[in-house]
This record gives structure tokens, C-alpha cells and sequence, in this order.
């Protein structure tokens, strides 16, 4: 513990480790709160995640506070702090003795004016609490500011949480982001230099992103410029950033990225700790179920994780997705360097390829999950779940190109989910990535004839060849095997080969076949009711009144009316024979119904925007052409939404 005591305004108080606390690039706005908080409340707590600069802003704000005597208290150490060493701290300040009374303490801090400066007491976090508390109820002109990670919890507290400088600016700014100018500034001063080429920015933008403008992290990667170019240092930091150091830093938790984050590891008991290190298999945010699958075992009980994760939530090492207490469950998500340093902590101990086998095993659970869901006609549910555990998909999915052994389970993930791909527009990378699984699967498997048909629907519109040759690889399977689902979803396609190639009806009778042949309730493909719908659109372009009908058959049967796909297909369908004949008021009715009941909390399903087109050419009086592609083709663009074969895997390991 450092102590030191600055009498007189304005004082000047050393801030992190810190050489040059004039230099708050940034953080205009938050030493104005700060400021402004220290003049309007007796107890004040900054806080945020390790290297956020707290203590630097801090000893700003101290340093400018209109009172007469400012007494400072800094811990310096690793790990929890021994009892009542706060106290002795702040009475060694004081110029009192080692170990103090409580009226001692109350004494010497009783002159007018004084404000009381508590940095970064997170290993004394509990003596702080009770210390604070008691100075502030015998001293009612004590001013007290305090930096920790986590907040005091006293009734009184106001608390300042500092997020992270912006990585980048807004269009047409005329100045770089902050991150950036802390990142050029930086460089400059310790004389790492730097070419002031456009390009150059541009990586020093990407390396502030990946380092998600912290800006102890920032200015630990400006001192590299002296080793690596601002592209070479982007790479490696996108790969791996817990290697930045340091040896200009006063304090040695300061050091190190490593360090840092490590000195929040140390004051965790030991099953927060465990947690930490299993859970750092997460590639994206995760709940608290998935939590407990992964991290509980050996000494860790299911019990134990949910207030783990609360414990790290309260130190910044997890960032909450959704707030605890809200309708939906919360979720969670590492702060980057915080998962590196738990990854490193996991292979330590031996235990990072059983995690990431239970991370697949959740990840297939998702599938299957998702999958059911869909065909019980909770379709919305269904999109949610997917939405929201993409970046797990998408890390398994990237990592099983590389590894044999986890082509099975992608295999099983891509299957399952192939109404993410197809009704969400998505399908992208998952074509790929399906016909690359597909060697890998054996020939008369029997999921290999529902992966062809799949994989036929998605490279349909872009190589119809190829779609045929899958479609005629998986029909005679399906009907040696008695498979009636798979068939029934190889004459859906079949038709969608028929609409691209500009024949509506033989694409309809396709599709009559697929309603025909697939069973209610089938999990896995286009229920019946998508292609009783699907043929009402073909039917659309020959027969309108055919088309009504059909479409009417799929609103008014029990079955069909949970299938939110079909269903937005088929008012579409009567939206538009309306327009045709004339009924442009009920056609538009019909077609706002439809939008209306949409669920604006998951992804939009294909047939959405087709539905606006139609609205927008209804209100401007301008004819409209049917464009059934748009509601039953897999290419088409969804709004909304990061695809999960293109959202970014921001994983360490995978």
C-alpha cells in the first residue's frame, strides 16, 4: 500500500502509473462529471474494468477539488489485502500510527475540507465498505473518493462507471477517435515513432478495436511501434494481446495486459476462479444454463456458478449482455483480454479440450434445441435462440475446417438449422461448408440425403446443375428407405429449380407433390404448410383465383396456422390476387396485417421486405410485380441481423 498526503488546492495526486496525468485524452466529459459529482456528494466510487484508467482520472479530479486538504491512499500489491490495512494506510498518511483506533482516525480527519482519496482498494473491498461507512456517518464534512472495480454499495454511494475510449469516430469527424489519438499521443512519447500515412490510421483503428479501447492496453501496444509495423502489431493483437508489457509502468501489476487481468484473478475464491477458466470456452456471450453445463464438476457445484458469474460481473471481467432482472434471462460476455488470460488458466490446468468438448455438445443442443422449437410452430423462439448463440455456431463451425473430429458435429449443427439458413436468408458460408461436410459423411448415412437436399436448396439459384445432380443422388435413397419427409422436401426444392429456371407451374406441381408426401410434424425441412404456401405463390402467376384459394386452405387448417413462414407467404399471396383484382384498400389491409405481426424481436423470416415492397407500390398507385424468389429463395437478403455464417469468431483457440 502507497500512502501520501497532499495538503493544499490544487493538488496534483499520481495516477495509475502514472508519468503524465495532464494527458486525459478523452475523457473531457467524464472529468466534468466526475468534477461535478465530487461538488454535490460526500462519497464518490469510479468504476470499470482493469487499465480503464480510473485511478488516473481519479487523481484528476482530486487534484482540481475545491478543498483544502486532499489525503491520498493507493494500493500497491498483489492479491487480498491483510485486515486493517486500509486503516493503517490512511492513519501512516495522516501521520498517525501504524495501527490506528477508529477515534484516532476520526480525529485526524476532522479539520474542514477534507476530501479522502481510496485508489483502487479492490484486495481491502470489504474493510473499505465498513471504513468508509463509519468515517462518513462521525464526519459529516468528509468528502470521499474511492476507484475499484466494483462499487461500495453504501445507500449514499454515486458512482461513475467508465467505459472504455471510443475506437472510432463518427463519419466526417475531423479528428481520430479517441482511442486512436491516445494510441498516436502514446507512440509519440515514448519514441516509438510513427508514418502518418492514411493506411497507418486505418490499422491503428484496427488495433484499437481489437483491443476494445482500453487504454492501459492501448498504450501498452504504442510502445511496440519500436518492434512491429502498426499492420504487423494489428495481426498479432487480433490473434493473441495478453503478451503486451511494459517495463516503464510503476507499479508491476501495470506491467503486463497479463498482470492486469491477473491481479483481478487473484482476489476471486477458488470456484469463481474455476469458472473463469471453463467459461473462457465461450466464444460469444452465454447465459447462465449454458454457464452451469460448462463450468460445473469436480469441486465446482452447479449452485456455485450463477453467483461466480455475478462475482465477476461486479469486477468487469463479464459484461452483461441483458440485465439480470430483466423479462428474458440475462446473458454474459468476457471482456477480451479476460478470456485470453482464462483460456491460458484452462490449458494450465490441463482442461481446455474437455471444455471445448461440452462446448460442442452445447452447441449441438442449441441445434436440436432450435430445430424443435421450429416445427412446434415457435418459430420466433426458434430464430432467437439461433440469433443469440451465433457466435458459438459460428466458432464451431470455423474450427470444424480444421478439425476432422468435429465434422460430425457440424454436420449435425448445419442440418438442424437449416431454416436459420433458408428462411432467414442466411445461407451464405453454410453452402460451403455443408458441401465440404458432406465428403465426410458417409453415403448411406441417413442424415447424408437430407444434408444433399439441403445442400441443393442452397446452391439452387447460383448452380442449378449441382442442386439436380444432389437432388438425384438423394431420391433414390429416400425411396428405397421409405423416407416420405426427405422426398416430399427433394420435390420442394425441385420446384424451386422450376421457378428459377421460369416455369410457375410445373414449379406448383412440385410443390403439390411436397404437400402430399412430407408428414405433418416432420422436424427437420418445409412442413407442408411452406409448401401448400409456395404453391399458392406459383399459382399466383397463372391463376389467381386458384391462388386465393390455396392460400386460404393454408390460413384456415389447425395445422398449417402455426407456421409463421407459410403463413406470411399466404397473405401475401391474397394480398396480392387482391391487388389484382382491383382491391387495392383490402390489399393493403391485408398486407400491414401481416407486417404487423411480425415479432420485432427476432430476425425477420424471407417474404417480409416482399410484403413492404407491396405496401410501398399500393400507397404510390404503381402497378406490382410478384417476385416469388423474394419469399421462398435462400439468397435472399434478410434485414437484420449478423448472418451466422458471417459474424466474425472473436474466439482464443478456435
Amino acid at each position: 500500500m502507497t500512502v501520501w498526503r497532499c495538503v493544499g488546492s490544487p493538488a496534483v495526486l499520481p495516477g495509475a502509473d502514472d508519468d503524465a496525468i495532464g494527458d486525459l485524452i478523452g475523457r473531457d466529459e467524464e472529468l466534468d462529471v466526475l468534477r461535478r459529482g465530487l461538488a454535490g456528494h460526500r462519497l464518490v466510487t469510479v468504476t470499470g474494468r482493469a487499465g480503464v484508467g480510473k485511478s488516473r482520472l481519479a487523481a484528476a479530479a482530486a487534484g482540481g477539488a475545491s478543498r483544502q486538504r486532499v489525503v491520498g491512499v493507493r494500493w500497491q500489491g498483489r492479491g487480498p489485502g491483510e485486515p486493517g490495512s486500509l486503516a493503517s494506510a490512511v492513519s501512516l498518511a495522516l501521520g498517525g500510527r501504524h495501527l490506528p483506533d477508529p477515534g484516532d482516525l476520526v480525529r485526524r480527519l476532522a479539520a474542514p475540507g477534507t476530501l479522502l482519496f481510496l485508489d483502487d482498494v479492490d484486495p481491502v473491498h470489504q474493510e473499505c465498505t465498513g471504513l468508509v461507512q463509519r468515517l462518513l456517518v462521525a464526519l459529516p464534512d468528509l468528502r470521499v473518493l474511492v476507484t475499484s472495480r466494483q462499487v461500495l454499495g453504501l445507500g449514499e454511494e454515486h458512482v461513475l462507471a467508465l467505459r472504455p475510449l471510443a475506437t472510432s469516430g463518427p463519419s466526417g469527424a475531423t479528428r481520430p477517435a479517441a482511442a486512436v489519438e491516445l494510441f498516436l499521443h502514446r507512440a509519440r512519447a515514448v519514441g516509438a515513432g510513427f508514418p502518418a500515412g492514411h493506411t497507418d490510421v486505418r490499422e491503428v483503428e484496427r488495433i484499437c478495436r481489437s483491443l476494445e479501447g482500453v487504454p492501459h492496453a492501448v498504450e501498452l501496444a504504442a510502445e511496440q511501434l519500436s518492434r512491429q509495423s502498426p499492420h504487423e502489431l494489428a495481426v498479432a493483437l487480433e490473434r493473441q494481446q495478453c503478451w503486451l508489457h511494459s517495463d516503464r509502468a510503476r507499479l508491476s501489476r501495470h506491467r503486463s495486459l497479463r498482470d492486469s487481468v491477473g491481479a483481478s484473478y487473484l482476489l476471486c475464491e477458488r470456484a469463481t476462479r474455476i469458472v473463469w477458466a471453463r467459461a473462457s470456452a465461450f466464444a460469444g456471450a452465454f447465459d447462465e444454463s449454458a454457464a452451469v453445463f460448462l463450468c460445473a464438476g469436480g469441486s465446482v457445484v452447479p449452485e456455485q456458478v450463477p453467483s461466480s458469474l455475478a462475482q465477476l460481473v461486479a469486477m468487469k471481467v463479464l459484461e452483461p449482455v441483458r440485465e439480470p432482472g430483466g423479462l428474458r434471462r440475462p446473458r454474459y460476455r468476457f471482456t477480451r483480454a479476460a478470456r485470453e488470460f482464462g483460456a491460458a488458466r484452462l490449458r494450465a490446468a490441463g482442461e481446455w479440450e474437455p471444455a471445448l468438448e461440452r462446448r460442442t455438445a452445447h452447441c449441438r443442443q442449441v441445434g436440436k434445441v432450435a430445430e424443435s422449437l421450429w416445427a412446434a410452430g415457435c418459430q420466433n423462439q426458434a430464430a432467437r435462440l439461433v440469433a443469440e448463440e451465433q457466435e458459438e455456431l459460428t466458432a464451431l463451425l470455423h474450427q470444424a475446417q480444421d478439425d476432422a473430429d468435429l465434422a460430425e458435429s457440424a454436420w449435425d449443427i448445419v442440418v438442424s438449422l437449416w431454416f436459420w439458413w433458408v428462411v432467414h436468408g442466411r445461407a451464405g458460408q453454410a453452402r460451403d461448408r455443408l458441401v465440404q461436410l458432406l465428403s465426410s459423411v458417409p453415403a448411406d448415412d441417413e442424415t447424408a440425403a437430407k444434408g444433399r437436399w439441403l445442400a441443393a436448396w442452397l446452391v439452387a439459384e447460383a448452380d442449378p446443375g449441382t442442386a439436380a445432380d444432389l437432388l438425384a443422388r438423394s431420391w433414390p435413397q429416400a425411396v428405397l428407405s421409405g423416407d416420405d419427409a426427405t422426398a416430399g422436401h427433394i420435390a420442394h426444392v425441385q420446384g424451386l429449380l422450376a421457378l428459377y429456371a421460369g416455369d410457375p407451374r410445373a414449379a406448383a406441381g412440385h410443390f403439390a407433390e411436397a404437400v402430399c408426401l412430407v408428414p405433418p410434424g416432420t422436424p427437420s425441412g418445409p412442413s407442408p404448410a411452406v409448401s401448400l404456401a409456395a404453391q399458392a405463390l406459383c399459382e399466383a402467376a397463372f391463376a389467381h383465383t386458384t391462388a386465393a384459394r390455396t392460400a386460404h386452405r393454408v390460413l384456415a387448417h389447425p395445422d398449417f396456422r402455426d407456421d409463421a413462414w407459410a403463413v406470411l407467404t399466404a397473405r401475401y399471396v391474397q394480398a396480392y390476387v387482391d391487388h389484382c383484382h382491383g382491391r387495392g384498400g383490402r390489399a393493403r389491409s391485408r398486407a400491414r396485417r401481416a407486417l404487423a405481426l411480425l415479432d420485432s424481436t427476432a430476425p425477420e423470416p424471407l417474404g417480409a421486405q416482399a410484403l413492404r415492397v407491396l405496401v410501398t407500390d399500393l400507397d404510390a398507385g404503381r402497378p406490382h410485380e410478384p417476385r416469388p424468389t423474394a419469399l421462398l429463395s435462400c439468397a435472399a437478403a434478410a434485414p437484420g441481423g449478423t448472418p451466422v455464417d458471417s459474424a466474425p469468431a472473436t474466439t482464443t483457440g478456435v
